[in-house]
């Protein structure tokens, strides 16, 4: 009985017992992780329809995926950029189309609770991470940071490309760093297909790939006896990451290289690199804004917490740089070098980081919020190994961090009111256009009108231009009275509708959030 015992593997024999060994050691690890992503999970989908805020770029998604689900359009091209006249990546689209599907484009929380999962997703990446450099209070640390981190939170409660790159950013680290440590190759193609998809939630993830290849590099230069096999798989990764730009090559084909050459222009133009500092401020200005960002939120909302998470990363960072011991010392190298390296180049080339403005910003560096969190998570371990002290130091860091972004998390409802907000709206236009088509109309003429577009064409309203539309509706955005020279509310809409010529009478106004006013008007002249 015993020698079948142990010929079948059963848990009785010494394989099986170390089998049953090997799980029961990873019960702790199990356990961790589930609770961080419970964790995570509530703090994310608690109040998911009503959070996340509701504006031109949620409204502009929205309209492409339900194109894409519905009616079977393809996007070539990803959202457009704030900057300049191009666009980001189109596999954006592509990853949340199966979340679409729900409702066949009409259920934007379908597509936020995608969003909201793969944030949750990224704590487990980040967790993983921060325990294979340095041990179990590692990931424990970096997973419960990123967990409860409010800004994280936030991004994962609307719909908006950078929303996506902290998971992408999260894989693209994980996966490189388990090519490297473990030796296993193939994890190569799974860091560049991360990496590609960084690059496709935003632009400015496109400097990921440098850390990403330089890892690369060393480890085809550290083993020469297998660097075919390497080259292999990093020739894949390069194909795949070129593979995902297919899109946009068709869509240059066809439109005359419009996107290569609107780059190229904004490069050319000087915009990029200067922004609002000289390159001193910026190489100053941008990392304490990356830094800052996962661990206490906005740098210039809370500039002193800021400066304090700031200091910690770096002291914390360059302590373990310094009495880290193999392999724990490669290990905190690697977050190091990626938030180093990409934090440099942002600098040097994204001068929006170094400007302040009333539009968002900071969530385009999201993809570096696992590195900063990985690196407190490697000098909380540290601490927690050194003595008394050092564990009474730890819990005061991590739990003031706790703290500080639990106090902060994003209100139930967002200032502007949200999905519902937008949908209200929408329906008192429709209501208002009596199945005539209606045209959308901004002020300034730079103002998007997709936020209300969306819910309109979502319940059937046809849309027309504003020559042959029945009823106009103009969007007013106060952000933008100085620009436009006329406060919204009357005088900036009047001055619009005049413009159009013809008799025109006003029916509605009303205010759908804080800040922006719907003016609804009705042709008087039979036109």
């Amino acid at each position: 009985m015993a020698a079948a015992g142990v010929g079948s593997g059963s848990v009785t024999g010494p394989a099986g017992s170390g089998r049953l060994a090997a799980l029961r050691a990873r019960v702790p690890d199990l356990v961790v992780l589930g609770g961080l992503l419970l964790l995570a999970a509530i703090l994310r989908f608690i109040d998911l329809p009503t959070r996340g805020t509701w504006d031109a770029d949620q409204g502009n998604d929205m309209l492409t995926l339900r194109a894409l689900v519905r009616d079977g359009v393809v996007p070539l091209l990803g959202p457009p950029t704030s900057i300049g006249d191009f666009h980001h990546g189109a596999l954006y689209y592509w990853l949340l189309a199966p979340a679409a599907l729900v409702g066949r484009g009409d259920e934007p929380v379908a597509v936020v609770a995608a969003i909201a999962l793969g944030g949750t997703a990224a704590v487990g990446a980040t967790w993983w991470l921060g325990r294979e450099i340095a041990g179990p209070v590692a990931g424990a640390a970096a997973g419960l940071l990123l967990a409860v981190s409010a800004t994280a939170v936030s991004g994962s409660t609307f719909i908006w490309n950078p929303n996506i790159v902290a998971l992408t950013g999260s894989l693209a680290l994980a996966a490189a760093w388990l090519a490297w440590s473990r030796r296993r190759p193939a994890w190569w193609l799974a860091a560049a297909g991360a990496t590609a998809l960084t690059m496709h939630g935003h632009v400015l993830g496109t400097v990921l790939l440098f850390p990403v290849a330089g890892l690369f590099v060393a480890d085809v230069r550290r083993r020469r006896g297998e660097r075919r096999l390497l080259l292999a798989w990093g020739t894949a990764g390069l194909a795949a990451i070129a593979a995902s730009y297919l899109p946009l090559l068709v869509h240059e084909l066809g439109h005359d290289f419009s996107e290569t050459r609107a780059a190229v222009a904004w490069l050319t133009a000087g915009e990029g690199p200067e922004g609002g500092l000289g390159l001193l401020g910026r190489l100053v200005f941008v990392p304490l804004r990356v830094i800052a960002w996962p661990l206490v939120g906005p740098a210039l909302d809370a500039p002193v917490p800021a400066v304090a998470a700031v200091l910690l990363v770096v002291v914390l960072a360059l302590w373990r740089l310094r009495v880290a011991e193999s392999p724990e010392a490669a290990g905190v190298r690697w977050p190091a070098a990626v938030l180093a390296s990409c934090t440099l180049l942002l600098a040097l080339a994204a001068g929006g980081l170094a400007t302040v403005t009333p539009l968002p910003v900071d969530h385009y560096h999201a993809f570096l919020d696992p590195a900063v969190v990985v690196l407190v998570g490697v000098g909380v371990a540290g601490l927690w190994r050194a003595d008394t002290v050092g564990r009474s130091a730890a819990v005061v860091a991590v739990g003031a961090l706790t703290a500080w972004n639990l106090a902060t998390l994003p209100p139930a409802v967002a200032p502007d009111g949200g999905w519902p907000a937008a949908r209200a709206a929408g329906d008192r236009l429709a209501a208002r256009a009596a199945g005539r088509p209606i045209a959308l109309l901004g002020i300034p003429d730079f103002k998007p009108t997709t936020a209300y577009e969306y819910p309109l064409v979502r319940v059937g309203v046809p849309m027309a231009a504003p020559t042959e539309a029945a009823v106009v509706a103009i969007l007013c955005d106060d952000t933008f009275v100085a620009v436009v020279g006329a406060p919204c509310g009357g005088p900036a809409e009047e001055r619009e509708i005049t413009g159009l010529g013809g008799s025109w009478r006003l029916t509605d106004r009303f205010r759908p959030a804080v800040g922006r006013t719907l003016s609804v008007y009705e042709r008087s002249d039979g036109g």
